[in-house]
């Protein structure tokens, strides 16, 4: 499959959209992901291998083919957002591109690498990299409405790839793929409700689409029991606990940042991210031996410190001093930021079996 190409469709006035910078890498900004090939390749299915392999005629079916087509309600659509909504919509646009096409460039290599080896596993992320491409094409079509779109051949070339272990990968993808059914679906059911606050048609589209990332999710979690070591033992739960963290505090901390956006579609940043944190949690209690306990009152005000760290740390930034004085300004509010991630860490967990044992 060939990468959604960055090249724009001519928009209405005849032009064409301006390739956009990409946005500086930060610890909120999407990742691009690698890992041990060999050790993906070798991996024995047999102890989840019938699961594994319904899933994958899930996928066959590709049952949202026909489903990202552009239509007439996306004509002058863009037109009709006042400035600092279109600012703030492009923003999440160009997040989910990149976190889309991410998953597209992982997936993609591992079917790739692992064919001749594991052909099960391979077809597996052929079509979940072909989900990926539709979604981050349409994305990026979306942002050529506005004028812009990603160059995402550059970003392929350029962006900066963290390696992770296989084990790592399994955490953090299945993490994203469930995060990403909860928001789309919090989304649509919200504006199913409200039509006056659904400010674009790509809307119409995430009941669908979060569906793909439903289905990925589940792959997740069947690799993960044909392999008990990555959710069983001490080792695996504090790793779930890390990802777990790691994941509700990055979006939490983003999503607040970018308050305005959500108030455009007629939802608080905050309610809306702790409905999709406490239905994440629950979701993955299914498989991660380990989930947190977000309703701790503690919880969310550590949270809340952190949200208030970072906003110093932006004003440092912005503050024009030199960047000496800039890096002693920030020192003590990364320190902060560490604290709070630590307590929020060792804060005591729920063993899985415990946790609303219906779910299992």
């Amino acid at each position: 499959m060939v990468p959604p190409t960055a090249i724009a469709e001519a928009s209405r006035s005849g032009g064409e959209p301006a390739i956009k910078d990409p946005v500086k890498d930060t610890i909120l900004t999407p990742r691009f992901y690698t890992t041990d090939f060999e050790a993906m390749a070798a991996m024995d299915l047999r102890p989840n291998q019938e699961e594994l392999e319904a899933i994958c005629e899930e996928f066959r079916k590709d049952y949202n083919r026909h489903h990202f087509v552009r239509n007439e309600a996306f004509d002058g659509a863009a037109d009709k957002l006042d400035p600092e909504t279109r600012r703030v919509f492009v923003e999440f646009l160009e997040q989910s591109c990149t976190s889309e096409f991410s998953g597209f460039l992982l997936y993609k290599e591992l079917s790739r690498r692992i064919k001749q080896k594991n052909p099960l596993l391979a077809e597996c992320f052929a079509h979940m990299a072909r989900d990926e491409a539709r979604h981050a094409g349409f994305l990026n079509k979306a942002m050529g409405d506005f004028g812009v779109q990603l160059d995402l051949g550059f970003l392929t070339a350029n962006k900066a790839y963290t390696f992770f272990k296989p084990k790592f990968i399994f955490y953090a993808t299945y993490l994203s793929e469930k995060i990403g059914y909860w928001r789309y679906i919090a989304i649509y059911r919200h504006l199913e409700q409200n039509p006056d606050s659904k400010i674009f048609p790509i809307f119409n589209f995430f009941e669908n689409w979060c569906q793909d990332e439903n289905r990925h999710g589940d792959f997740f979690d069947a690799l993960m029991k044909a392999q008990p070591s990555s959710v069983r033992g001490l080792q695996a739960r504090l790793w779930c606990r890390f990802f777990l963290l790691a994941v509700f505090a990055t979006m939490y901390v983003r999503d607040v940042a970018r308050k305005e956006f959500y108030e455009a579609l007629g939802l608080d940043a905050r309610e809306y991210d702790k409905y999709v944190i406490a239905k994440t949690n629950e979701t993955s209690a299914r498989v991660f031996p380990v989930v947190l306990n977000v309703d701790h009152p503690k919880f969310y005000e550590r949270l809340e410190r952190i949200v208030g760290n970072n906003n110093s740390l932006s004003q440092a930034d912005a503050s024009g001093a030199p960047a000496p004085v800039r890096l002693l300004r920030k020192l003590p509010f990364w320190g902060a930021n560490a604290l709070e991630m630590a307590k929020l860490f060792f804060a005591a967990p729920i063993r899985s079996e415990n946790y609303q044992p219906a779910i299992r």
